[in-house]
């Protein structure tokens, strides 16, 4: 995704989705604004860690996939952190 303008509206829609379906199966209760957090800093996370395995995603599917993981990945992060 490019930083114009249609590439940062497709994060946040992208990322949006990620972090709603992945409160969705991690049984949290975020808003919408978290969602999009999540799942923009998820897909970031889970880029990096895919990258350091040899996995790369492309296209807003791919995308999805990572923002998905990633926000699984923090939502479980920030849950052992408030044990």
């Amino acid at each position: 995704m490019g930083f114009d303008g249609i590439g940062w509206l497709a994060a946040i829609i992208i990322g949006g989705l990620a972090g709603w379906i992945a409160s969705m199966i991690m049984k949290t209760d975020t808003n919408i604004f978290l969602n999009i957090i999540l799942g923009i800093v998820g897909a970031a996370i889970a880029s990096f860690l895919f990258g350091i395995l040899g996995i790369s995603f492309g296209g807003w599917l791919g995308y999805l996939i990572a923002g998905l993981v990633g926000a699984c990945i923090l939502i479980a992060v920030v849950r052992a952190v408030r044990r």
